[in-house]
């Protein structure tokens, strides 16, 4: 994905139809001058709908289709007949994707299915015919409701990507060459602070033709829960991930405190996301030799870790398969 072709944020207006009014006719016919009501109901107001499409990886296409529009339900007629519903407008978005209301913040929705649909503005009722209201004391009700207005309001529409794996990781800890190794994913890679502008997905293949997806989210910095750096922008993308995948480089002073930071920043952003798996991997381990590596594992005892080099290919099948167990548990 072209860094100007991800959006993960957009906000539209949208606005639903407008009920089509009931019918107040009465039936007129030769030899029946005086026939009873026939007025049929409105039709419904058109609905603004948001529908999963898996083909879907940004809401670019929305980012500049600010302002949308349902159409109007239109009147009841004579002979009972019922008014045609408004148009409804739907707008494709990725999986993953989360409804605001704009004004307030409150969640409305998610979608996370191919195909799921879900109202984002509802079309007015259409209004009821006189016929609707004929009863054995009221034989020619000269009435009829009229259609209900439309709904509208400013939302938000935020995505979240769905992955089984989300790399965690400071700027230029190997995310990005990780991924770029095991699946076909081609993100942009260098070795300077926010190589990655954007989350990158990968489906990475595994024995027997299984598969899972890995998301390289961009890099987070200490202070990225109150928005220093990339943060907030993407620290959302790991809400959805099964498990996290913790990446510290070999190159680094301190593993310890250096993956204590990373834990306290997803705990300040969002504590839940500490009751995903978790692994940890110390990567560009290729400048390791055996006796740093058995010091490094001391420090870092009681945390689940691995060495792997993404360069020369240490441990990557070792990482899939412990990816794959923990997934599978």
């Amino acid at each position: 994905m072209a860094d100007t072709n991800f959006v993960d944020y957009v906000k539209i207006y949208g606005r639903s139809g407008n009920g089509g009014p009931g019918s107040a006719h009465f039936r007129r016919e030769k030899g029946e001058p005086k026939g009873g009501p026939d007025g049929g109901d409105g039709g419904r107001g058109g609905h603004v709908i948001l529908r999963g499409n898996a083909q879907m990886w940004t809401l670019l296409h929305l980012k500049y289709r600010r302002h949308v529009f349902a159409g109007h339900g239109e009147s009841g007629g004579k002979q009972s007949r019922h008014g045609a519903d408004g148009e409804d407008i739907y707008l494709d978005v990725p999986l993953g994707t989360v409804a605001k209301d704009a004004e307030t913040g409150e969640f409305l929705f998610e979608i996370t299915q191919e195909g799921e649909t879900k109202i984002l503005a509802q079309g007015g009722r259409g209004g009821l015919g006189n016929t609707q209201f004929k009863s054995a004391t009221m034989q020619a009700p000269h009435f009829a409701q009229p259609g209900e207005p439309f709904v509208e309001g400013w939302f938000t529409l935020e995505l979240k990507i769905l992955a089984d794996v989300g790399l965690v990781g400071f700027p230029s800890a190997g995310k990005s060459t990780l991924l770029s190794v095991v699946s076909a994913a081609k993100p942009k890679i260098g070795d300077y602070p926010f190589t990655t502008l954007v989350p990158n997905i990968g489906i990475v293949s595994y024995r027997d033709n299984q598969s899972f997806v890995m998301a390289d989210i961009p890099g987070i910095i200490e202070g990225a829960h109150e928005g220093k750096g990339l943060g907030l922008r993407f620290l959302r993308h790991i809400e959805r991930n099964s498990m996290l995948l913790f990446m510290v480089p070999a190159d680094t002073k301190d593993y310890r405190k250096e993956f204590d930071i990373l834990i306290n920043e997803l705990q300040e952003y969002n504590p839940e996301l500490l009751d995903k798996e978790r692994f940890l991997v110390i990567s560009k381990s290729d400048f390791l030799d055996d006796e740093l590596k058995v010091e490094i594992s001391k420090e870092i005892s009681d945390i689940p870790h691995l060495f792997i080099s993404s360069v020369t290919g240490q441990g990557i099948t070792q990482l899939k398969d412990k990816i794959w167990q923990i997934l599978n548990k």
